[in-house]
């Protein structure tokens, strides 16, 4: 029988069933796997070395996944010692490389990486990408803005991929190709599930006992993806500053580029920029209580919205380049202030995309913020011409036209004529904006949502409003067992005036598996500036209110307060 099997797996994948080769069962599923006898000497008593070393050039039927595919190829499998070069584990790992064949000839593979610690804690953690992706997640690294070990140190068994192309994060060409669009949507994330569950329950003789997911940006897009799509296959979520609505964010950066080069005088200098920061700090820094360069009471400022506009508008003053604004100039936030209200529906029903907190302390000329030069490149760039219109420009040529040499500039998102349909169909395959989440609650799943009130990429407010849209459906209660959402005074997109650094894998874990609930938590401070001063990081929409007593630095120092 084994033999027959092994002749049949190999005939099917047009190999020779001559040579080192074994067949297991995964799953239900054949595996034609090298004998690890032939690839490497491992101990007969040390099972995970055994399985890691038969791995090496393992083929994987697509009857393994849930999804279509052409299968999968293991590139590589070796065991990587405590002590070898890079490795900042603390013990011993078995890591894996592959790819998962396209269905389609001149669509990418989805390669991937696993890595099996030999000290196991018993449940595994998929890691989510950023931007367009295009980089493989290798799962080896702590998690950002956590000030613990790794999640592989900790004995979790972590992976992640490219999610079905190569390139730059920036790179929007892929979205030419149908089912590489589809791969970054969605399907990657559970065509490398289903892959690495395998895998894992091979090497340790059992699944997983739990099964997370964590992620921020396109990967907390992933996260929201994973509860809506796949809520079966995941125990808790770690989503943050999440990109849901990704059409509409990419509109929002087109309408934003129209502000700044199409309109005459839209264009704000990074100078003036920073005067406006500055002026809303002169503000709003004193409402939480302390004047420590982070506007806590985002809903306290917006009251002074008016206020802040009218000082910083020239209004019959000479313009000048660090000191006021022109109309023109203004008009440009209230765009980025305002958002993109459409008159049709996106999937979901979704009819824009929330604006930003343009005027509570928001940077907007670094990396990621506006333009920094009047001039819009023929191929623009974050820092040149933004980081929201860089990308809304990459987003109409590749996925929205299919025109490389589409004008962004000239393009209405209010009436999209012949390219509404596509837009609503990206905005389903990408948009991750399904408030139903009904299974993922059933059945006990978690979710954990950290994001800035200053990001400038991801809108606060359109996380808000997806929170909100939840509670709406399933009431407060219900929302209370299963999320916890923080928003973050100071904190941009990976930036800010405060940089948190919490363990919120921790936090997620003692959810789940001792359902302890987390509350306030507390959030050092990694900004290079401010490095180790330390907040409560409350849940929304409460924010930390400085006591007047005691060490400004310190957590203990302030409350969680009502807005």
């Amino acid at each position: 029988m084994r033999a027959r099997a092994r002749h049949q797996c190999y005939q099917r994948h047009g190999r020779s069933t001559r040579g080192s080769r074994t067949v297991i069962t995964v799953a239900g599923a054949v595996l034609c796997l090298m004998s690890a006898s032939e690839v490497w000497a491992a101990p007969k008593d040390d099972p995970l070395a055994m399985h890691c070393a038969e791995f090496a050039g393992a083929v994987l039927p697509p009857e393994l996944i849930a999804l279509p595919t052409a299968g999968v190829q293991i590139e590589s499998a070796a065991m990587v010692a405590a002590t070898a070069p890079g490795n900042q584990q603390g013990g011993e790992y078995c890591r894996i490389t592959g790819r998962i064949k396209a269905l389609k000839a001149g669509t990418p593979d989805i390669r991937f990486d696993l890595n099996l610690p030999r000290r196991w804690n018993g449940r595994a953690l998929q890691i989510g990408g950023g931007g367009y992706n295009g980089v493989v997640v290798s799962g080896t690294g702590v998690m950002p803005f956590s000030p613990d070990r790794a999640p592989l140190a900790q004995g979790y068994a972590t992976f992640g991929d490219d999610s079905g192309h190569v390139g730059d994060s920036s790179l929007a060409v892929f979205g030419l190709v149908d089912e590489a669009v589809t791969n970054f949507g969605y399907a990657h994330l559970k065509k490398t599930h289903d892959v690495a569950l395998a895998l894992i329950a091979r090497a340790y003789g059992r699944p997983p006992q739990r099964m997370y997911f964590a992620g921020g940006s396109t990967g907390g897009r992933e996260g929201y993806t994973v509860m809506q799509r796949y809520p079966d296959d995941y125990d808790g979520v770690i989503a943050n500053s999440p990109a849901l609505n990704f059409t509409g964010v990419r509109l929002m950066g087109v309408k934003l580029g129209q502000a700044e080069f199409a309109t005459p005088g839209g264009f704000i200098p990074p100078l003036l920029l920073e005067h406006v920061v500055q002026r809303t700090l002169a503000v709003c820094d004193r409402l939480d209580g302390a004047a420590d360069g982070i506007i806590s009471d985002v809903a306290g400022c917006r009251e002074h919205e008016a206020e802040i506009i009218a000082s910083l508008r020239c209004a019959g003053r000479a313009p000048s380049h660090d000191e006021c604004l022109t109309d023109a100039q203004l008009s440009t936030l209230l765009v980025m202030r305002d958002g993109l209200s459409l008159p049709y529906k996106l999937a979901w029903g979704v009819t824009g995309d929330r604006g930003y907190n343009v005027f509570q302390g928001t940077h907007l000329s670094g990396l990621l913020g506006l333009a920094h030069q009047p001039e819009r490149l023929p191929l623009p760039t974050f820092f040149a011409n933004g980081y929201l219109f860089a990308q809304g420009d990459g987003y109409l040529r590749y996925f929205v036209t299919r025109d490389a040499a589409f004008e962004s500039l000239r393009f209405d998102p209010l009436n999209p004529g012949k390219y509404r349909g596509q837009l609503v169909a990206l905005s389903e395959t990408i948009g991750a904006m399904n408030p139903d989440l009904a299974r993922y609650i059933a059945r006990g799943g978690k979710l954990i949502t950290l994001q800035g009130l200053a990001d400038e990429v991801i809108s606060p407010n359109q996380t808000i409003a997806y929170y909100e849209a939840l509670i709406d459906r399933f009431g407060i209660d219900q929302v209370d067992a299963f999320m916890r959402l923080y928003m973050v005074p100071g904190y941009q997109h990976g930036s800010g005036v405060f940089i948190p650094a919490v363990d919120l894998l921790g936090a997620l874990d003692n959810w789940v598996t001792r359902g302890v609930a987390p509350e306030t938590l507390i959030a050092t401070d990694i900004a290079a500036a401010t490095n180790g001063r330390s907040r409560p990081l409350c849940r929304y929409p409460l924010f930390p209110r400085y006591g007047g007593k005691g060490n400004v630095n310190l957590a203990s120092s302030f409350a969680c307060a009502e807005p």
